[in-house]
């Protein structure tokens, strides 16, 4: 079996769970609940941005 590497130092892992499924009502992905802008940025984003949007995650979580 082989394990996963762990992600470069500093980098932030993407928090998809591979629920792919955008809700019509809110506007989030339901696995993850980014919205499309944030998953079609993520690639390109900084660490600190990742971090800033898994911060907004954390809220939307709070806030179901």
């Amino acid at each position: 079996m082989t394990e996963n590497p762990a992600p470069p130092q500093g980098d932030v892992p993407s928090p998809c769970i591979d629920v792919c499924k955008m809700n019509p009502d809110t506007r989030l992905c339901e696995g993850c609940l980014r919205t499309l802008d944030e998953i079609a940025a993520w690639a390109g984003l900084s660490a600190e941005e990742k971090r800033a949007v898994l911060a907004r995650l954390a809220a939307r979580r709070m806030n179901r």
